[in-house]
């Protein structure tokens, strides 16, 4: 009998032997996460360090989690469902135990996390020696118990058609759509949109982790969001009310923000100016994907003195000045070309001169009455820390559920 040239991968027909496959992949992850340490104190931070760094990365970001959400969400629930006895008895004990030391180690690589992109990104080479280890120690030791007691029990229990549904289960997690003996044409819209679901794992949120300003809270998180190369850090999202009672929403862009409030700039002529003039209470939503955040804040909108408008207005590019003359924004055109022969009229007219701040445009400011923080987290259990301001102007700190 000649052996294989390679390990065969199992497909989702066997979901347990999937799971097990996850944890020899984790057990790589580790032992290349073991041995960067062992380089950097040897070598210094090389590119080959650099390289592991990523790969462990890569690996516990996403896949191990996507791991941890199989059990979660699936194989121990239907465990529960199907065991009785003494299976369900060792269940009463084992699971608290396991998602116990899911959250353990989430916590531990939230830790290990920052130092291997600071590695990865060739800034530093600092890798906590008491931290790998722990975390290894914590992973082993977890997945000895999954492969001693939850598997096994699994093997025995489940019926053909529970392996299948589980299986079908992990492939959806992943994107995969399962086998189907006749499959329709045309995708399931609904079904798709279902299955389509990114589990947060970058960060936590405490009330220790919170400041008790919720302005300066704002920013740090907001230097953060630079720092992380967020797109567009400062695009948010300003919901107003129509005259008839119906929001209206669009994005703009944030220009300053202190004690005060939050400053953007625009036409007060535009729907969202009108909107305004109707009804000063609005919200804005700021939403950072590569961090996982978002801050909603809501409040009354005034606006800004005509000089912090001329200041602003001042410091804008030329083109940006000459197209907030040229144009009367949200109201109807017959074309972009029409529009085009708008401004090229106003640069005309004014050839060399400076463009004047017109009467129509300037600043707004909304004063927070309401701030939210809002950190995600792994299925959906996210954080929630929303801070109220008083009568008296004092803000007060509550966490909500998610």
């Amino acid at each position: 009998m000649t052996s294989p040239l390679f390990d065969s991968v199992p497909g989702f027909d066997q979901p347990i032997a999937v799971l097990k496959h996850c944890h020899d992949k984790i057990r790589k992850q580790l032992t290349t996460l073991q041995n960067l340490l062992g380089h950097l104190g040897q070598n210094g931070n090389t590119p080959e360090a650099q390289q592991a760094a990523k790969a462990v990365l890569q690996y516990f970001n996403k896949a191990a989690h996507l791991h941890h959400d199989d059990e979660e969400q699936d194989l121990m629930p239907m465990l529960q469902a199907t065991a009785t006895g003494e299976d369900a008895a060792l269940l009463a004990t084992l699971v608290p135990e396991i998602l116990a030391d899911h959250q353990r180690m989430d916590q531990a690589w939230l830790t290990l996390r920052p130092e291997l992109d600071a590695i990865a990104a060739g800034t530093d080479s600092q890798l906590s020696h008491d931290g790998v280890r722990d975390y290894i120690a914590a992973y082993q030791a977890h997945m000895a118990k999954e492969e001693g007691q939850l598997a096994p029990m699994a093997k025995r229990l489940f019926s053909a058609q529970q392996m299948e549904q589980l299986g079908t289960a992990m492939q959806r997690r992943r994107g995969i759509a399962p086998d189907a003996p006749e499959a329709p044409a045309v995708p399931d819209a609904a079904a798709v949109l279902a299955a389509m679901r990114t589990d947060y794992v970058q960060s936590s949120l405490s009330e220790t982790d919170v400041l008790a300003d919720p302005i300066a809270m704002f920013q740090k998180w907001f230097a953060e969001a630079v720092k992380a190369q967020v797109m567009e850090p400062n695009a948010m999202d300003l919901s107003t009310v129509t005259p008839d009672g119906k929001p209206s929403s669009r994005i703009v862009l944030i220009k300053q923000f202190d004690e005060r409030g939050f400053t953007w700039y625009t036409n007060y002529h535009s729907d969202k100016g009108q909107q305004l003039d109707h009804n000063p209470n609005a919200a804005l939503l700021f939403f950072w994907r590569e961090l996982e955040r978002q801050v909603r804040i809501e409040g009354t909108v005034v606006k800004t003195t005509a000089a912090e408008s001329d200041e602003y207005f001042n410091v804008r590019p030329l083109q940006s000045r000459l197209s907030a003359i040229a144009s009367q924004q949200s109201a109807p055109i017959d074309s972009r070309a029409t529009l085009e022969s708008h401004y090229e009229a106003v640069a005309a007219a004014l050839g060399d001169a400076q463009p004047p701040r017109p009467a129509h445009w300037g600043g707004y400011r909304l004063q927070p009455e309401r701030i939210e923080f809002w950190q995600g987290r792994r299925s959906r259990f996210h954080d929630r820390i929303v801070f109220t301001r008083g009568a008296d102007g004092q803000w007060s700190m509550q966490r909500l559920q998610p």
